[in-house]
């Protein structure tokens, strides 16, 4: 890239690269550095066998993301809200707790520490060390710090790194996962990009990848400005359907699993509804008739996870940067939400 052409981009579209140029290479350092904790912290899920992932934003979506993956080990996993657990709780007795915040210092996880305390087997899972959160309960921490550009993407490379330590001590092979890290990938997004020029909404959607649809939609609607939301595959077929057009961007997540042949469907089933559909593919079939596919290789799981994401932000950029010229400078929002 020439030096006027790095001098014109926006200055939070250059943050949010070197964010995405680090994450592999922090997130195979944060899968390393993790394993001791991941331990203790999978002793303590075979002991109670009930997992509560609870999180904001991106956070969150992480979560979701792994709830299967936790689940496929035996362990009963359920992502929440954290602030739907402060304002409607379920009972946490008998329960492993995994508090996720990037900066360990949201509104929500300050209030948690001031009303609930710390019930046992809390543990956190963060970037920053010396956080309130990392500070307060054993916490899993990523390396290469805080993430400072507005818009996830190596906070939750490293984040999934982090679950993967967790994971592989109870059982789950991390070579696949951590050989498709060690590579870069820089999909070719044009196509899809253009499919979607003309909507003005988004739709993500998956089945066991509904999570990371989760995470990109998040990011889509915070670099874009436009309205981009997430239901998963089933949800969007009992009812939501009624908002399908030309206007009404679908964004599908395909990995190599058991629910591939139900996002093929719904593909189907957006472009007879007049939605420009894209999927971002890792099941290794073939592309689908009338759609613009990403594809990102041929992975299950937590690799699927690693394979999708970079395919996911090449595509939310491109996205992101043909709607907003300040692409990546929040205003209305801060990285850090200390209001609730």
């Amino acid at each position: 890239m020439s030096m006027s052409s790095q001098m014109n981009k926006p200055i939070g579209l250059i943050a949010i690269e070197k964010e995405m140029a680090r994450q592999n290479a922090d997130a195979i350092s944060s899968f390393e550095a993790a394993a001791p904790l991941a331990v203790t912290i999978a002793q303590s899920l075979r002991m109670t066998g009930r997992l509560m992932l609870l999180g904001m934003g991106g956070s969150h979506a992480v979560g979701r993301a792994v709830e299967p993956l936790y689940r496929s080990l035996g362990i009963d996993a359920v992502a929440l809200p954290l602030s739907e657990q402060l304002g409607q709780p379920l009972p946490l007795a008998g329960k492993t707790i995994l508090l996720t915040s990037q900066s360990g210092e949201s509104a929500e996880v300050l209030r948690w520490f001031a009303e609930v305390g710390v019930p046992s087997d809390t543990f956190g899972l963060t970037l920053e060390g010396g956080s309130t959160l990392a500070r307060t309960v054993p916490s899993l921490v990523g390396s290469g710090g805080t993430e400072n550009a507005f818009a996830a993407t190596r906070s939750l490379t490293v984040s999934f790194a982090l679950h993967l330590a967790v994971l592989s001590t109870l059982g789950e092979d991390p070579a696949e996962a951590l050989a498709i890290l060690s590579t870069e990938s820089t999909p070719n997004v044009d196509a899809a990009v253009a499919a979607l020029s003309d909507v003005s909404a988004v739709v993500t959607s998956g089945r066991r990848m509904q999570g990371v649809a989760e995470a990109i939609a998040l990011g889509l609607t915070e670099l874009s400005r436009i309205p981009c939301f997430s239901l998963e595959g089933g949800q969007l077929r009992h009812g939501p359907m009624e908002m399908l057009g030309p206007k009404v961007g679908v964004v599908l997540f395909r990995a190599k699993d058991a629910t591939s042949e139900l996002v093929a469907r719904m593909a189907v089933s957006a472009r007879e509804a007049g939605s420009p559909v894209v999927v971002i593919d890792a099941s290794g079939e073939a592309p689908l008739k009338d759609t613009a596919t990403i594809a990102a290789g041929v992975a299950s799981g937590m690799a699927a996870i690693f394979a999708l994401l970079p395919a996911a932000q090449h595509f939310m950029l491109g996205f992101a940067g043909a709607r907003v010229a300040d692409l990546g400078t929040p205003v209305r929002s801060t990285k850090i939400t200390r209001d609730e």
